[in-house]
């Protein structure tokens, strides 16, 4: 299923692990990964491939190839008070995904207007995408390194192509953040957003964040300056030119 945006890049991501979980999973104690990836940890993968802040990626749909299979392993986290404990994190193993998504600009910094030019950002993005990223991938967390390469969605032999609808259940989607706010509830506050997703044939395809069924403010927050009289500005410039 195509989008209608002409700026959509499409990606395989592989890692031996891989941990997708909500949020309130991970101040301490035992961790379990979701079946399926999520929508905030896909828009990290591509946020870590390429990003600018004059752009806010939309993940579109995600194909799952490899059987979902997990794996138990005792972890020695570190306490807050000091020392460490004794874990067992539940792991996705030997992951690989297709991913399609596209970028819209960000119209909660017409600051930064400016650099609304598709063509740059989009053939910057395909670069990067057949470079492997400008930083480290990750699948969910840190520990579990992922590795990216451009691929054709929808190409190859998936492990649930056969199966005609498989529901997940009430799952977290993602966190908006003040910069990416859709609506005066969102605006100066971070919100987490839950929805019901459904693997048809191997495929989901995500709502947007604004169509979530789930929505839970956290707390107020306020959104980062930039712009050309910010010290963030340079930062911006070095990141967002370099190949």
């Amino acid at each position: 299923m195509k989008t209608k945006y002409p700026n959509i890049v499409e990606f395989q991501v592989t890692g031996d692990y891989a941990l997708f979980s909500d949020p309130i999973m991970r101040l301490g104690g035992e961790k379990c990964s979701y079946q399926i990836p999520t929508y905030e940890a896909l828009k990290g993968i591509l946020s870590s491939v390429y990003w600018k802040p004059s752009i806010t990626w939309r993940i579109s749909e995600v194909r799952v190839m490899n059987p979902i299979q997990t794996e138990v392993k005792g972890i020695r986290p570190i306490n807050y008070g000091g020392g460490n404990d004794l874990a067992y994190y539940t792991y996705l193993k030997d992951c690989c995904y297709q991913v399609r998504a596209y970028f819209e600009w960000n119209e909660n910094r017409p600051e930064l207007s400016g650099d609304w030019n598709e063509n740059k950002h989009h053939q910057i993005a395909l670069r990067m995408i057949r470079k492997g990223g400008r930083r480290d991938v990750f699948l969910g967390t840190r520990e579990c390194q992922g590795y990216v390469e451009p691929c054709e969605f929808g190409s190859g032999k998936g492990a649930y192509d056969d199966l005609p609808e498989l529901s997940f259940g009430l799952m977290y989607h993602g966190i908006t953040y003040p910069d990416e706010a859709y609506s005066e509830e969102t605006k100066g506050m971070m919100t987490a957003r839950f929805w019901y997703p459904v693997m048809k044939r191997g495929v989901i395809s995500f709502l947007r964040p604004e169509d979530c069924p789930g929505q839970k403010p956290l707390r107020k927050m306020s959104m980062k300056p930039f712009g050309k009289d910010h010290e963030n500005f340079i930062g911006i410039q070095e990141f967002g030119e370099v190949d």
